[in-house]
């Protein structure tokens, strides 16, 4: 299942990328009611490049079929996220611990300026959520992952935004 979202800050794409790469805003991030709180396992700048791991447990209700195949406690992974700061874009994969050969996600990003004359920064995900090996409900569990994926990144700009309030000071 292919998503898509957009998203707006009131800073410029140097700023939010500062704040993507900058681990204290991973270490405020809390659980939502899907996915729960990141555990930081690296944050490391490298010149123009920078690189954050986070793991991840998946916290929703699946479908009863799904249950039969997959173990909610063991729906975790590591999502890698490498940063082309001179290009100001981001691309992410999702790697399962457990289910890898059931399970592939990955997503890019690009962070442009505002139009309109703003100092504001717009941030466009495109991304892909493959679920295999769960017959029949396979599409919802894809759809209950994207819909997890799109609250988290709707909590996540949040933080980012607080982040740049609290950075601007």
């Amino acid at each position: 299942m292919q998503f898509d979202i957009d998203q707006r800050y009131p800073a410029p794409v140097s700023a939010v990328l500062a704040a993507y790469t900058d681990r204290s805003l991973y270490d405020g991030l809390v659980a939502g009611t899907r996915v729960g709180k990141p555990e930081v396992l690296d944050v490391v700048r490298d010149g123009a490049t920078a690189l954050v791991r986070l793991r991840y447990r998946f916290a929703a209700d699946l479908p009863g079929a799904a249950l039969a195949v997959l173990d909610p406690a063991r729906l975790t992974w590591v999502e890698e996220t490498r940063y082309d700061l001179e290009r100001a874009m981001s691309t992410t994969a999702l790697r399962p611990d457990h289910y890898g050969d059931r399970l592939a996600a990955s997503a890019t990003a690009r962070f442009d300026a505002d139009r309109g004359g703003s100092d504001g920064c717009r941030r466009r995900i495109m991304g892909e959520v493959v679920v295999r090996g769960v017959p029949l409900v396979g599409g919802r569990v894809e759809r209950a992952i994207v819909d997890g994926l799109r609250e988290h990144l709707t909590d996540e700009a949040a933080a980012v935004r607080r982040h740049l309030e609290a950075t601007a000071r």
